[in-house]
């Protein structure tokens, strides 16, 4: 299967990071267990009633995300192994299926709010049932079948983890509708007091090689590696903070449809933009947002988040500078340590972590970047056959790319090569801006 290859390699955290058909079955079923009791520890600060609201169409209720994930190890793996297996709820393969359109009929994504059955109680019991059965699976499949069925219960455990952040990201969306604003996790956010001046990185124009070609986990979109060439081009040493955002908005560019893309300024128009989302201002005239640590004040240090690829591209376009490509990103990334703050530092918020002036900084972590790449196959990429194929490949079209990982992304997601993607106006996730030019 092309969606996965290399080497077993534990992560920090409990998570795993790499596995392959080279894995022991003991060791896979250890990455199995943490993946899933991390997707469970995520959700204890919720009360029952959080579970089961859907604040707008692109945020499922935290029910649905329990659900869904364990109806793919179902699905993928537990009824392609025994074509006899018999589900604890059939109507679970019409309810908790996505985007499959290979498997079957599904709910409608804008309409999972709506179920308020299964109870949030069953589903736990579904995931205990699922669990139980890829352990039994796990012991008496032959070695044939683990080589096959190993990559595809690696993929099911990334395909998790990537519900984890979304698990976190829409219920942050959940809670700042509320005007109690409810606290998920009671934390000081740490800072450091000074940041650096913005200083530029240069890179030389020629043919760069990018694409995942190494050993480990990657996506299928993340490959094949290929060339591309580049002019010469700079990208910030750190990320754009909350403060110098706040400059583009009091310098009127919510107003200036100059700078702004057709459609970004009719989002604005239509939607009444002025701020970041979770940005409110109070009559005192200082800016406050919702964070997963409760509603406090906007921290001028810290990196910006949550704005959409429009704001992103006209906050560039006013500095006097432009975002990324995605293959600059990468290139400039390519032989940076994988540090910054994750899931696992549980500050749920980007920090301004420390930074040396005259390095690339804040690469990994904190926000996801949007980048001027649309997310398109690469030369040669091929999605791989029969519903998996759906995964990556059928996206290709009206997203753009981001790179690097948020403050609520598992550290093991991490790398060079991965792909991030959402539609440009989107601003619930964890995304922020690094310039380029």
């Amino acid at each position: 299967m092309a969606i996965v290859q290399g080497k077993a390699q534990k992560d920090r955290g409990n998570a795993v990071q790499l596995l392959s058909v080279e894995t022991d079955r003991g060791t896979l079923h250890e990455a199995y267990n943490a993946v899933r009791k991390q997707t469970e520890r995520i959700c204890r600060p919720l009360e029952t009633e959080d579970y089961v609201v859907q604040s707008m169409p692109d945020v499922s209720p935290t029910r649905w995300h329990l659900a869904h994930t364990s109806w793919f190890f179902e699905t993928f793996v537990l009824k392609v192994v025994d074509p006899n297996y018999t589900s604890i709820d059939p109507h679970f393969d019409f309810l908790f299926n996505s985007y499959y359109n290979l498997i079957g009929e599904r709910w409608a994504r804008p309409e999972r709010g709506l179920l308020t059955r299964p109870t949030v109680k069953e589903i736990y019991a579904y995931r205990v049932f699922v669990d139980r059965e890829i352990a039994n699976m796990l012991k008496r499949i032959t070695s044939e079948q683990f080589e096959t069925i190993a990559p595809v219960i690696t993929i099911g455990l990334n395909h998790e983890q990537q519900h984890q952040e979304l698990i976190l990201t829409d219920i942050k969306n959940v809670l700042a509708l509320n005007p109690l604003h409810p606290v998920y996790h009671e934390r000081g956010i740490g800072k450091v007091a000074t940041i650096p001046a913005v200083q530029w990185k240069q890179f030389d124009e020629g043919l760069y090689e990018v694409g995942f070609n190494g050993a480990g986990f990657s996506f299928d979109n993340e490959a094949p590696r290929h060339r591309v060439y580049l002019n010469d081009f700079a990208i910030a040493n750190r990320l754009v903070t909350a403060g110098e955002y706040l400059a583009f908005i009091e310098s009127g560019g919510y107003s200036r449809p100059e700078i702004w893309l057709s459609d970004g300024w009719n989002e604005v128009q239509t939607n009444g933009w002025n701020a970041p989302l979770y940005w409110t201002k109070h009559s005192d005239e200082s800016w406050w947002q919702m964070t997963l640590n409760g509603y406090r004040e906007v921290q001028s240090d810290e990196p910006v988040t949550h704005v959409s690829y429009y704001e992103a591209e006209a906050y560039a376009a006013w500095s006097g500078a432009r975002l990324p490509r995605e293959e600059e990103w990468e290139i400039a990334s390519a032989n940076l340590p994988i540090d910054g703050s994750f899931v696992e530092s549980e500050n749920f918020h980007p920090v301004s972590s420390s930074m040396e002036a005259n390095n690339l900084c804040q690469i990994y972590g904190e926000v996801w970047q949007w980048t001027a790449s649309n997310y398109l196959p690469y030369p040669g990429f091929k999605a791989p056959e029969g519903a998996l194929g759906e995964y990556n490949g059928k996206f290709m079209s009206n997203q753009m790319v981001l790179r690097g990982a948020s403050c609520v992304t598992p550290r093991s997601h991490a790398r060079p090569t991965y792909r991030n993607f959402f539609p440009p106006v989107a601003r619930w996730q964890f995304s922020g801006i690094r310039l380029a030019r």
